[in-house]
């Protein structure tokens, strides 16, 4: 507990060092953090010794500590990443006033050219896509249009057999074939559909 609370003061005092010795209270904070888990190691392999009936308790100090000194560690490493972008910023606002520009000054120039390739790209491939889709589209009206048209072969081949007089047997053949060819059908209207989806899931 002492040593944690001496951890906490010396949080206390980050905020109001000055630039040249916040580093040096960032490495005692550190340093005491690491002595602290250091000790924490071993108070729990004491702890697991204790009595059946003060294992529990000890067991429970020990976590709230590590608990406590993990709390310590994140706030010391908030601190260093919140300094670090505050120098980063006040570095890059030195350069940039002590910078002078010129009329022709390649740094400042806008990269129209790169602009304009890229939308130039993007166009393209949304045509691309466009063209994709309606190849799709019409694929998908041929294969409904067979299957108005092998709708339509199949009662007439039922006619003609009717007429015909031909045997169950034959006739049973040729459902299954009607059949085979509907699955196959749906089967390559489902695969088109698939591919469409993949490509504008992928493209876009």
């Amino acid at each position: 507990d002492r040593q944690v609370h001496e951890v906490q003061s010396y949080m206390g005092h980050l905020e109001t060092s000055d630039k040249e010795s916040v580093h040096l209270v960032e490495n005692e904070i550190q340093a005491r953090i690491d002595n602290i888990f250091s000790n924490l190691e071993r108070l729990e392999i004491l702890s697991s010794k204790e009595p059946p009936n003060k294992r529990q308790s000890a067991k429970l100090r020990v976590d709230q500590l590590k608990y406590d000194v993990q709390h310590l560690q994140t706030a010391l490493r908030n601190f260093q990443h919140r300094r670090y972008l505050r120098e980063q910023q006040e570095r890059q606002r030195e350069e940039l006033l002590a910078r002078t520009f010129t009329t022709n000054d390649s740094d400042t120039t806008i990269p129209i050219d790169e602009t304009l390739q890229f939308n130039e790209s993007l166009q393209s491939a949304h045509r691309g896509m466009d063209e994709l889709i309606g190849s799709g589209t019409s694929i998908l009206a041929g294969l409904r249009d067979q299957r108005v048209t092998l709708k339509g072969t199949h009662k007439k081949i039922l006619d003609v057999a009717n007429m015909l007089g031909l045997s169950n047997t034959v006739m049973r053949l040729i459902e299954k074939r009607a059949f085979q060819d509907k699955f196959l059908m749906l089967g390559g209207m489902a695969l088109t559909c698939l591919i469409m989806f993949l490509v504008v899931q992928y493209l876009t």
